[in-house]
């Protein structure tokens, strides 16, 4: 195929997921009382939230004051116009995006796959199903663990008793869908490291000489998920992250293995 040839096809796998996209956020605007009930302002209600309640049991458990939290110390407000149609328009595309990926994943599969070799191919099967498998768990993290974190210490962080916390419903928005994105999309490091270590620019080798680097690294990605400056929800935010990069090592050792392997057979041949 030509240069424009693999850009008519590019173009026609991105039109189908632009097109899932759409249907998707369609579907979310048309529930959209049901999604912002339920999950938009979840993070916002730490009386019915599941992470608030999981906190304040273990808080009882190990008598940490402070480790409850039962309200918000401040109000959603609306100041603009259009800022409650933007709320349900931009809620709506996040939902449909989220929700599109793992189609979004499997058109980029089926424009990457006719240039692969048989035996890539075999070594990326299951890249649609273990992506998609990491961005969930990532946006169900970022959703359950970081967003709530943050949006609690946010909004009851105080400087004077005089000064009240006013925060505009899109304001709230931004915090709870960049964050879960981010962190669905930092998840993804693990499938990242295999593409790189499949390609050769990436060794398990590497990764162990340059671990005090890469935490370092990893250390300041989590800071940078979680908006809130508190230790609790920075450290929360780094742990995962660290966990997946201890399982990148291990998958990059595992394809520099069976590099190895094939060498031999080869040299021996």
């Amino acid at each position: 195929m030509s240069f424009f040839g693999h850009l008519e096809a590019l173009r026609w796998h991105l039109m189908r997921a632009a097109l899932a996209v759409i249907v998707f956020s369609v579907v979310a605007f048309c529930n959209f009382t049901f999604i912002y009930n339920n999950i938009i302002m979840g993070p916002w209600n730490p009386d019915t939230f599941w992470t608030f309640r999981i906190m304040c049991k273990l808080g009882t458990f190990f008598h940490i004051d402070g480790f409850c939290i039962t309200k918000m110390n401040a109000i959603l407000i609306s100041t603009g116009v259009g800022d409650q149609f933007l709320l349900q328009l931009n809620s709506s595309v996040t939902i449909g995006i989220i929700l599109a990926i793992p189609y979004i994943l499997w058109e980029i599969w089926r424009f990457v796959k006719p240039a692969l070799l048989d035996k890539e191919r075999k070594a990326a099967n299951g890249f649609v199903f273990y992506a998609t498998l990491l961005f969930v768990i990532g946006i169900l993290f970022g959703y359950y663990i970081l967003a709530p974190e943050s949006i609690a210490f946010l909004a009851n962080y105080s400087v004077s008793a005089d000064i009240h916390n006013q925060f505009t419903v899109g304001s709230y928005l931004s915090i709870l869908s960049t964050v879960t994105l981010i962190t669905g999309i930092v998840f993804e490091l693990p499938m990242i490291i295999y593409i790189l270590a499949s390609i050769g620019v990436l060794t398990a080798t590497f990764m162990r000489r340059t671990r005090r680097y890469a935490i370092l690294i990893i250390m300041l990605v989590g800071a940078i998920i979680s908006p809130s400056p508190d230790v609790l929800t920075t450290t929360i935010a780094t742990i995962p992250l660290l966990i997946l990069y201890e399982i990148g090592v291990m998958v990059a050792a595992v394809v520099e293995k069976r590099r190895n392997e094939k060498h031999e057979e080869f040299m021996k041949a």
